[in-house]
């Protein structure tokens, strides 16, 4: 029999954390990170990263585990969760992965089944050289556009790594990455996918106030502390909605109110690309967010204990 994993997914500001708590009062279960932006230290108040007084509740992994400017790829993550699993598994707990990143929950049930042909140095520096120059990334943007518009539709031109590694893949291969084969490989574990859903407009309101909780508890702040410790605006991390908004009312260039209601709308964006995404993904088992949610997570992670 496969060892288990659960998984705990939705949009931003659909009480994961909370609910993941809950969850971990009841059930013999160690937290496993899957959000892009929480792996990084000192990004905490725009992640919603939980708080350390959660964390001593229960044992929460893959959290802190980068600096501002490192560079992280998916398939890193998934070495490094399923060495996580692995330590869990080992101490009798089910591993429970809480977040909203679509590609990192889909890689780890489905495996690496897109653009793994190997790198070649150079057809990267080419792309890397467009992209330094004026508007660069506007044209790397553009190109994708032409010969994967699939692809370029998911990916936002400052995401230039991904971008890159997509032109790439498509150049080495003849083929785009959007239309590449899918062979799934065997997977070591069973993994049970929940994700909690609400009405749209109960969500844009409480991603509103949450934006706005983050900016009291001083996340205009966390981001001028990083670029004063020497962060560049320009790294992976500082993409994430929330940091790149403030960027210029730090520097001085944009009204700090105006920054906030920019976060809101994209904050939403965010959520409803999540949506569309998550909806395609079948294996993920749905419940309300709501008083009747844990409840049906717990059905739901019963009857997968008992397989």
């Amino acid at each position: 029999m496969k060892p288990k994993v659960l998984a705990l997914t939705g949009c931003t500001a659909s009480g994961k954390s909370g609910l993941a708590l809950k969850l971990a009062r009841e059930y013999p279960v160690e937290i496993v990170c899957m959000d892009s932006m929480q792996i990084y230290r000192r990004m905490d108040i725009g992640t919603a990263k939980p708080t350390q007084a959660e964390q001593k509740l229960v044992p929460h992994h893959m959290l802190d585990i980068l600096e501002p400017e490192e560079s992280y790829a998916v398939a890193r993550y998934v070495e490094d969760a399923e060495r996580v699993f692995a330590d869990i598994w080992q101490r009798g707990k089910l591993p429970l992965l809480v977040g909203g990143t679509g590609l990192y929950l889909k890689s780890l049930l489905h495996g690496m089944t897109l653009g793994q042909q190997e790198s070649d140095p150079a057809v990267r520096a080419r792309y890397e050289a467009i992209a330094a120059e004026p508007d660069g990334k506007a044209k790397l943007h553009a190109l994708l556009e032409k010969v994967d518009e699939e692809t370029a539709r998911r990916l936002h031109p400052n995401d230039l790594r991904r971008v890159v590694r997509a032109l790439e893949v498509c150049e080495l291969t003849g083929t785009p990455m959007s239309r590449q084969k899918r062979q799934e490989p065997e997977r070591p574990y069973d993994l049970l996918p929940m994700g909690l859903r609400m009405p749209r407009p109960e969500l844009q309101a409480r991603i509103a106030v949450r934006v706005q909780e983050m900016m009291r508890q001083g996340l205009l702040q966390e981001v001028q502390g990083l670029l004063d410790s020497g962060v560049s605006s320009e790294c992976q991390s500082m993409q994430a909605i929330g940091y790149k908004e403030l960027v210029p009312v730090c520097r001085g260039e944009r009204d700090e109110q105006d920054a906030v209601w920019q976060i809101i709308l994209d904050t939403r964006h965010y959520a409803k690309r999540q949506e569309t995404w998550f909806k395609a993904e079948e294996a993920i088992r749905w419940a309300d967010a709501g008083p009747s949610a844990p409840d049906e997570l717990r059905r739901m992670i019963d009857g997968f204990w008992q397989m």
